[in-house]
C-alpha cells in the first residue's frame, strides 16, 4: 500500500464530499475520503489535526467537512516532525511537506493552489496531488466512474470556492469527454 501524507486543506475538500454524503437514503454514493483512506496508508503531522480541529469549531461546510475527517481519526497515523522555522508556508504544510520528506511518501494531497510551486519545490521525491488529480486517479483505476468524480468535484469545488481554477477546470474537462 503507497503511503500518502495529505494538508489540511486536501483532507477538507475531501472531507466536503463524505459530508455531503451521508444522506442515509443513498448508501451508494462514492465517499473519495473513503476511498483514499483505505487505497493509501496516511500519515499527517499533529499540526494538520489541530488545524482540522480548529476548522471544524465553524459551523459551515468546511467545519462539517473538517469534522467528518476527524470522525475518521483511526484511519491514518499522526507522525510528529521537527519544523523548519524559516519554511514559508504555515505550520501545517511545513510540517505535511517535512512528513513527507522523512517517511519517503508516495504522494503529497495538497490543495494549495496559491502555493503549488513552492510545496513541489520542497518535496524531494515525492508525487504532488491535488484533490481533482486524486479524483482522475480514483477513475482511472476504476474506483470512481467519470460521471462520480465529475459530480464530486462540483460539490467540492462549490464548498471550497474552485470555479475559476485551472486545475478543477481541467480535471473537469478531462471528466466530461469520459
Amino acid at each position: 500500500m503507497s503511503l500518502a501524507v495529505p494538508d489540511s486543506s486536501a483532507l477538507v475538500s475531501l472531507g466536503v464530499a463524505a459530508d455531503a454524503n451521508r444522506d442515509p437514503l443513498d448508501d451508494a454514493a462514492p465517499d473519495p475520503l473513503a476511498l483514499f483512506l483505505t487505497r493509501y496508508r496516511v500519515i499527517v503531522p499533529p499540526e494538520v489535526l489541530t488545524e482540522l480541529q480548529d476548522i471544524a469549531s465553524f459551523e459551515d461546510s468546511h467545519g462539517r467537512a473538517a469534522t467528518a475527517v476527524l470522525d475518521r481519526r483511526d484511519a491514518f497515523t499522526t507522525r510528529p516532525v521537527e519544523l523548519d522555522s524559516t519554511f514559508p508556508l504555515d505550520t501545517g504544510e511545513n510540517a505535511a511537506v517535512t512528513l513527507a520528506n522523512e517517511c519517503d511518501a508516495t504522494l503529497f494531497l495538497c490543495d494549495e493552489f496559491n502555493q503549488l510551486g513552492l510545496v513541489h519545490a520542497s518535496l524531494a521525491d515525492t508525487r504532488l496531488v491535488t484533490t481533482p488529480t486524486l479524483l482522475s486517479i480514483f477513475v482511472r483505476t476504476d474506483q470512481l466512474s467519470a460521471s462520480e468524480a465529475l459530480t464530486l468535484l462540483d460539490e467540492i469545488s462549490d464548498a471550497r470556492s474552485w470555479d475559476e481554477n485551472s486545475y478543477v477546470r481541467r480535471a473537469r474537462s478531462l471528466f466530461e469527454r469520459r
